[in-house]
């Protein structure tokens, strides 16, 4: 199977852990748009009953196109499960994410759910992260003195995220700095805490100890990895 045929296949396999009167958060990215499209199959054809919580505009925009309700994750007291795509992932399941520059509220919705579902393929698979640069959501006040401590701490050059000639701006009005540390990082659990350090940092896409499961597009198919195994 192609590449984007694998994603689907992994997308739709999410949906086996979501069920009905379940609080959902929706993540960001081009496997997790077939989670959205299938749940929003099912809603329809079967009656599935849930909430979601979109982590980024692009989500919300295509959950409501597909007939997901969507709430406000403040109205909740808890989230069961998010399903969220990745740009690495780590033997200890520790994540980067931000590719898409939706890291913050991906972070937010994670931290509120009971379980973290990735969805990837065989690519995002690494033994140490790094090798994808590093996203770091940063304040556009003094973000070239912010941009100079991240060299700093992290000992690698960085370059603001670019669309173009003009600054990628997240959906909070922040830029993303991108760290190109190469597979180096060892402790991201020390890595996050030195960087969050940075008055200027907003959030860092380092993701750790947050998921529990794995689905990965392979190419003989669709592979689950637990971190209970």
């Amino acid at each position: 199977m192609d590449v984007e045929s694998l994603k689907q296949e992994a997308g739709i396999a999410a949906c086996a852990y979501i069920k009905d009167g379940m609080n959902v958060g929706l993540g960001t990215g081009s496997t997790v748009k077939y989670t959205i499209l299938e749940l929003g199959r099912r809603i329809e054809k079967e009656g599935l009953q849930i909430v979601g919580v979109p982590t980024s505009l692009a989500t919300e925009k295509l959950a409501i196109s597909v007939g997901i309700p969507l709430v406000e994750l403040d109205s909740l007291d808890h989230l069961d499960v998010v399903v969220d795509g990745t740009d690495e992932f780590d033997p200890d399941f520790n994540l980067i994410k931000g590719g898409g520059a939706a890291l913050l509220r991906e972070k937010i919705v994670a931290q509120a759910s009971t379980q973290m579902v990735v969805v990837a393929d065989a690519r995002k698979q690494v033994e140490r992260l790094g090798a994808f640069p590093l996203p770091i959501e940063v304040t556009c006040f003094s973000w070239q003195t912010t941009q100079r401590s991240i060299e700093a701490v992290l000992g690698c050059s960085t370059a603001r995220r670019m669309n173009g000639e003009e600054p990628v701006l997240t959906d909070n009005g922040n830029f993303i700095v991108d760290a190109r540390t190469g597979p180096t990082i060892q402790n991201p659990a020390e890595t996050e805490r030195e960087l969050l350090a940075i008055a200027g940092v907003v959030q860092v896409g380092l993701f750790i100890g947050m998921c529990n499961v794995v689905i990965l597009a392979k190419d003989d198919g669709v592979e689950v990895l637990s971190k209970e195994e």
